[in-house]
């Protein structure tokens, strides 16, 4: 039985977490020595389907209409549980972003599968079992999965997973998929993206700042300093109920979690509920003068010093890093 994944897009376009989870579902399938078929709702172009088969899908099952241009939870989960239904695809992997932890229990109640949400390893099939790795505690511990279902559902973490590529000839078919009018009921009438920053919950890299900045008018260098990591900018909790930055730049418990290879946290002292959204970075950096603060507890890096001179210096230093290379 082949392994579905559900490729998720956003404006016709599929996003790095994407194409992490079709490497990821490209390895389960060939631990169970079969195919690999994906599933793209709402408009994509051809080109743009066929480079799913560049990380392993063999076959793309295209499924649009006016009805699905947006995502709409409820129909979105019917077409794809359908998908795995007609495609006898026992296993099925999406990503876990903010889409996608709507969608995988609403799939699997349909399939009548187990779940795994927030994997961030491959499942381990030895011994007859079916194990799989995820995040617990808001990401604070881990938690081994035993799935003993027939069909099962599993969405990765991003950035738990590489990109690998297959360089599969993947083949499109147009897919007509079962849906309801109760499918309909709540509709998604416009999505307004800030397609000029660096997304957070896809970004390699994550610059964020606290209450130590003292004010709005400081943000400057940790713009710069984002902008010359290209990373995506992020803030405390305190920071976006002040009114300093947007609540879209929150992140924490409360707020959007992120799981970046790279973290740096400037001037925040790492409250429980902001470590509880931002833990599952691979290196924390942090910056702080306090010597006290609770992130140096998890942090990796630690710099103990007044951001307003470490910061300037340490772009100072990736500039003249940058100019030598």
């Amino acid at each position: 039985m082949p392994v579905l994944i559900y490729t998720e897009n956003a404006d016709g376009k599929f996003k790095k977490s994407t194409f992490e989870a079709v490497s990821y579902a490209r390895a389960i399938a060939n631990q169970n020595n079969t195919s690999l078929t994906a599933i793209s709702i709402g408009d994509v172009e051809a080109q743009e389907l066929a480079h799913l088969g560049k990380y392993g899908a063999d076959k793309v099952l295209n499924v649009s209409g006016a009805k699905l241009k947006n995502f709409v939870n409820q129909a979105y989960a019917s077409v794809i549980a359908d998908a795995a239904k007609k495609e006898s695809a026992d296993i099925v992997v999406l990503s876990n972003s903010f889409s996608g932890r709507g969608l995988a229990p609403r799939i699997a109640v349909k399939l009548q599968a187990g779940i795994v949400d927030g994997a961030v390893s491959l499942p381990d099939q030895s011994n007859g079992k079916f194990l799989v790795k995820k995040t617990a505690f808001s990401g604070k511990a881990f938690a081994v999965v035993e799935l003993t279902s027939v069909n099962k559902v599993i969405s990765l973490t991003p950035n738990a997973y590489k990109i690998v590529e297959a360089n599969t000839a993947a083949t499109i078919e147009d897919f007509n998929a079962e849906t309801k009018e109760s499918d309909f009921k709540a509709m998604i009438k416009e999505i307004v993206r800030s397609t000029d920053k660096v997304s957070l919950p896809d970004a390699d890299i994550v610059v964020s700042g606290g209450r130590g900045l003292k004010g709005p008018e400081n943000w400057a260098m940790v713009e710069e300093l984002a902008d010359l990591l290209g990373a995506a900018l992020a803030c405390s909790k305190p920071v976006s109920d002040a009114g300093w930055r947007p609540h879209s730049e929150h992140v924490g418990q409360t707020g959007i979690a992120v799981s970046p290879n790279l973290y740096i946290a400037i001037g925040i002292s790492g409250a429980i509920q902001h470590l509880a959204g931002v833990s599952s970075s691979k290196v924390i950096v942090v910056i702080n003068k306090d010597a006290d603060a609770p992130f140096f507890k998890v942090a990796d890096y630690g710099i103990i010093g007044d951001a307003f001179e470490v910061v300037p210096k340490l772009i100072s230093a990736i500039k003249e890093y940058k100019a030598s290379a």
